[in-house]
Order: structure tokens, then sequence, then C-alpha cells
């Protein structure tokens, strides 16, 4: 008797689980998607103790007609790819038809869905991929999944489920990215009966990103559009002082589907060039439409891996367009968003509470005291009463302009908007939330589970999705500041930092950082000017490397040529140099060829420009004034005004920022200038 033989549906089916089911967030994601590509317009997510009790998603999309209700559980069924030509032209997130016989197999399942064409709707329960009850029912149009009990009948794959706090930051995670992938479907993800996540729907792409990283973090966010004739992108990137300690926050959507493509990551953080600090990435959400013959997404059951036809293209267009869209702003870090700043405000603004609380008796009445502004305003609601906090009377400050006048001025700080953003100023918060679960410790589960409660995740706090609509269009119409400042120098401190003023405010300048961008866009100019004219070497030197490496360096001798390096083959795994070219500093030939050559066998490719820039970085740093150096007058305006003339003055090359900024406003908040009667 043989020793073959198939295995059955179910097995089949179970197996298949271990890929596509990974954890609760799979089936999130799967569920999600099949909303989705039923053209759901609002798609709810309600779990408990993080999706291994129960998951459960509603939408209102076409709904599954009763005669195709059953054959929706059996393996490889689907409704969105018919022939072999489909599977090169794939539009809708799911079509393996993998997902719903995997999730059953492993769960409690039950289904009620119905279509617009149809009387009644269709009640489908399955346990352990088995039909348990098949009934007709009354259901509005669309569908709502349940799924209970998860990997009960798999306890190997429930045992390395991890915390539930980490799988509930896995479901989260997922959700943020279908909300960012496709802001016109309005998402609501609840756990435990708790709101988590709440997106309009509107399909206002930062409008979407405010409900989920936060209005301050929308307002850091810098709109960029490029278009070729393969691709066109579009999307926000962070402002180089806002990041991260990982990739995780870079979003990639291409043709509404977020994928995990390493290549592309690196062209985003490579479009920043040394504006980002080593070991820092930003925010990025880019959305990607390409012909769907040039992305093959059929790779993995999971389909967040792909391939790309034409990827190269691809990494430049989008290192080319970040790096235009940073040219043309003002990168100056604000001393006020620091924490140590926003403590010593908040230690103001009580200090300033408890002044107003402590105004002696006077004859004006119906005022309010705002603590956010430090300034007095008439309540419209209590014209004609008397204003007190605690039963004493609050009175204007005599210096102070008209009543009307200053309400007409804070008219915009005691809106809905300037609440919301009070609401989401806690940004270390707002990283913990949305930090990827492969992240979060076990032993950090506790402070998670706090986290996940924190208003940051609930749309519901901005007082209605109008009032944050108006806080989008008034932080996107804000005027821009001007690129660079006129800066005046007027002191220097421990021979390190350099004060100058302009009109807008106090500037502390790192002098190092600045000489050293200053010397480095220099170095980086010099060293590009160079000729291709090679140099003979009196005493060629030979390079050995192991038979894996040889064999490709022999394929690629070509891409090596063009950077002036040539090869002679001087045994089996040994070359020969006998010339290089006339650029490479003396005594440097060989360890220059050694290291362009390993560049080459690491990234497939070899790049002078890269090498180059490299150089100028280290000849910068070595060459620039150190700390503790004091410079006259002199030697500081120069310094400034050569600053000024860099293309990027923002940063040093590794990253760090070369000046912060005090507003005049920041500055009246920490002198308390605001509050002063005299």
């Amino acid at each position: 008797m043989g020793k073959i033989q198939e295995l059955s549906e179910r097995l089949a089916n179970q197996i298949a689980a271990g890929e596509v089911v990974e954890r609760p967030a799979s089936v999130v994601k799967e569920l999600v998607e099949n909303a989705i590509d039923a053209h759901a317009t609002q798609i709810d997510i309600l779990i408990e103790e993080a999706g291994l009790k129960k998951i459960q998603v509603v939408d209102n999309g076409e709904g599954i007609a009763q005669d195709d209700v059953e054959n929706a559980f059996k393996r490889h069924a689907t409704s969105k790819i018919h022939n072999r030509d489909d599977l090169f032209r794939i539009r809708t997130l799911g079509f393996r038809g993998e997902a719903l016989p995997s999730i059953a197999s492993v769960s409690e399942l039950t289904i009620e869905t119905a279509t617009s064409e149809e009387s009644q709707g269709s009640y489908l329960h399955l346990k352990g991929g088995k039909i348990e009850e098949n009934r007709p029912t009354a259901l509005r149009v669309g569908t709502k999944i349940t799924v209970e009990n998860l990997f009960f009948n798999t306890p190997a794959r429930l045992k390395y489920v991890k915390s539930l706090q980490t799988e509930l930051a896995n479901v989260g995670d997922i959700v943020n990215r279908m909300a960012l992938s496709h802001p016109k479907v309005a998402f609501r993800l609840v756990h435990d009966g708790h709101k988590m996540l709440a997106t309009s729907g509107n399909g206002d792409l930062k409008q979407a990103i405010a409900g989920i990283y936060g209005i301050v973090m929308a307002k850091k966010m810098l709109e960029i559009t490029a278009q070729d004739l393969d691709f066109a992108l579009k999307g926000y990137i962070s402002l180089p002082e806002v990041t991260r300690a990982s990739r995780n926050y870079l979003s990639i959507i291409i043709n509404g589907r977020y994928i995990k493509n390493f290549a592309l990551n690196k062209a985003i953080v490579n479009g920043y060039q040394s504006k980002l600090m080593v070991g820092r990435f930003p925010i990025a959400i880019i959305e990607i439409e390409m012909d769907p013959l040039l992305v093959d997404v059929n790779v993995h059951p999971t389909k967040q891996e792909v391939r790309l036809s034409k990827e190269k293209e691809l990494m430049a267009l989008i290192s080319q367009t970040i790096a235009d869209s940073l040219r043309q702003v003002n990168l100056i870090p604000d001393a006020s968003e620091s924490p140590s700043f926003k403590r010593k405000v908040e230690t103001a603004k009580t200090e300033q509470l408890d002044l107003a609380l402590e105004q002696p008796t006077g004859k004006n009445s119906g005022l309010t005291f705002n603590p956010e502004t430090g300034r007095f305003y008439i309540d419209p609601r209590e014209e004609n009463e008397t204003a007190s906090v605690n039963g004493k009377k609050i009175i204007e400050p005599a210096d102070r302009p008209p009543i009307s006048i200053i309400e007409e001025s804070l008219a915009s700080s005691s809106t809905p908007e300037a609440e919301s953003e009070m609401i989401r100023e806690d940004s270390v918060t707002t990283e913990a939330l949305e930090a990827p679960a492969e992240l979060v410790a076990d032993d950090e589960a506790e402070e998670l589970h706090e986290t996940m409660e924190h208003p940051e995740f609930d749309l519901s706090t901005l007082s209605g999705e109008r009032e944050v609509e108006k806080a989008i269009n008034k932080l996107t119409h804000e005027k821009p500041k001007e690129r660079f400042p006129m800066l005046e120098y007027f002191g220097q401190m421990h021979g390190t930092y350099l004060f100058a003023q302009s009109k807008d405010g106090l500037y502390i300048v790192d002098q190092h950082a600045a000489q050293e961008r200053i010397k480095y866009e220099y170095f980086r100019e010099k060293i590009g000017d160079v000729s291709n004219d090679l140099q003979e070497m009196l005493v060629p030197f030979v390079l050995d490397y192991p038979s894996n490496d040889g064999i490709k360096l022999k394929e690629q001798k070509t891409l090596l040529e063009e950077v002036g390096i040539y090869l002679e083959e001087f045994g089996p795994n040994s070359f020969i140099v006998r010339a290089h070219p006339t650029w490479y500093p003396a005594g440097q030939e060989e360890s220059i060829i050694r290291e362009m050559i390993d560049m080459l066998l690491v990234t497939g490719s070899v790049s002078v420009k890269k090498f180059r820039e490299a150089t100028a970085i280290m000849m910068s740093c070595k060459r620039s004034i150190k700390a503790n150096h004091h410079l006259n007058e002199a030697q500081a305006r120069v310094l400034l005004t050569d600053l000024a003339k860099c293309e990027n003055p923002f940063n040093c090359p590794h990253g760090r920022p070369v000046l912060i900024h005090f507003s005049n406003s920041d500055m009246e908040h920490l002198f308390k200038r605001i509050q002063d009667p005299h």
C-alpha cells in the first residue's frame, strides 16, 4: 500500500491557518480587507481580551449572496479572480480564498450577511471549520463576522501567543495601517468597551493622521506629491525634528495595500540625507499608485511582501521627492517643543492661575481667566454675572487693552480645536501607543494597558469631527516661516554656543555643528570636482577574496570599471590592481579600493558619490572647531554668514541640529511678561 495520501480538507485548512492566522491581528487584517473589498464605508472592529476571546467585524458593504455563503468557507474559493490573467492584474486586497476557511478551522465563527437584492439574510455558524448551523435571518445590508475562542483546537499555537497587551498592540497597529491606507473608510476600534480609534472616513489623509498620531503630530507633517510615467505618489512625511527609534513608523501603501519593503523604507530615509540623527527614523505615510502589472502580490499568504518590477526607479523617485520637499521649509527646531521647556511653561501657567485667584475685588465683572494664555476674557454665558473662581472675583489688569480686543484675540484659543491640541500634547505616550507589538516587552504590559486607554486613541475626545476638521484646516493654512533668518551675533557661552537674535526671537547656535555643516558642503563639492584620469602605480597590489566573493567580482567587474577600478585576474580568487583614479589621496589608494569593493559585495552596487560623501563627513568633523574654543566677534559673525549660505543650514552631516529657536512669545512665557501688570 502506498504511503502518500491526500490530507483532509479540515487538516489542510489548519495547516494553511499556520501561515494566514498567526495571531488575532491576522484575523482582524483579513476580515477588514474583505470588508474593504466589499466597498464598505463604515467598519467597526469590536474585540475582547485582545481578540483571543472574541473578534467582531461589522461593515456596511455589499454583503454575500445566500447561495455563496457556504462556498466562501471552501478553500481557494474567491470572487476576486477568475483566470490566470487576473492573477497579474490584482486590484483587490484579498484574492487567494484562504482567509475565511483558515480562520474558521481554528475558531468558532459566525457570519450574518445580507445583500440589497435579497429579501432575507443568511446566518452561518461553524466550529473548527465544520458547519453547525445554516439558516436565513433578517439583517441590514452588509456583513457581521464574529470569531470566538481563537485557537481553541490548536493548543500548540495558543501557547506561543504573546501577552494580551502585546496582541492588543498588534491589532491597533494593523487597524492604524488600514485607516491610513483607506482614509475614505470610517474605522472604529473598540476593546473591552473602550474606544481605541475612530476615524471620520472623509477621505482626508491628514485628518486620518491626526486621528491616529494626534493633531500636534499632524502639524509637523509635510505633504509630498510626485509623478512619472510609471508611478504616482503622494502622502506626508514628518519634519526631521520628529523621529522614532525604529523604521516601523514608515507606512508604504501600494494600490491601497500596506506592504513591507526594506528597499523603499531605505529610500525614504535616504531622502532626508543628513537631516536625521544616526539611529533615528522619520514618520511617513506614502501612497503609491502603479500599474498592477508592475507589482506581484502573490508572494506570501499574508500579502504584505511584494515584488516590484521597477524598484530602483521607484526608490529614486521617493528619495528625490522627499529631498526636494524638505529643501523648501524652515527646519530650525523650536526650543518650546522640548519636554523641559514644556514643564517650565506648565509651572508658569499654574502660578498664573494662583495669581488670578488672589486678584482683589474690582469693578470689572463677567471676566474669565484662561490659564493657557494667562489672560482674561468675557464669557458670553456669564456676561451679566460676576466672574469668580472659588468665590473670588477676577478683574482685568490695569494695562490690558479693552475687553473687546482681548475677547477677539482669544477667540481661537478658547475653541474646541485648541482644547483638542491640549489633549494630544503628550508625544511620549503616543509613541508607546503606536509602537509595533514586536517591540513591546511582556514586562511593559501593565504600562501599555494604561496607555491603551489614553484619549489620544479616542477621536471622540475632540468634540466632534467638525471641530477636528477645522483644526486641520487651521494648521494647513498657517503662514510659513522664512527658510533661514537674518542672524545678529551678540555673545558666546562656554566657548561652545553662539547667541544671535532676529526679529522673531533668540537663536542658540552650536558652533561645532555649524562649522561642520559649512566644511562638509565645501569638501563635498571639492571632492566631487575630480576627473576620471588614472594614475599608474609603481608597485601594484594584489587583492585576495573567498571563492564566493571572487565569483561576484568577476561577474560585476564592469560596475567597478565605471568608478575607475580595474581588476585583473591573478589566480583563481585573486586580483591585481595596477592603476587608480587620480583623485585618491596619497597613501590611501589601497584602502579606498578595498572599501569600494566591499560596498559592491554588500549592496550589489558601488557609488563614488556615496563614498565621497562619507569622506566629506569625516574630513569636516575632524577639521571643525571643537567645544571650549572661544571665537572673537569677527569669527563668530563670519561663521553665521557662511552658515546662512549653506544648502542645508539646519543640521550637521550627522543629523544633529545646528541651531534652536526661542520665539518672542516663548521668552514672554518664561519671564511671565504676559501677566505682569506693570
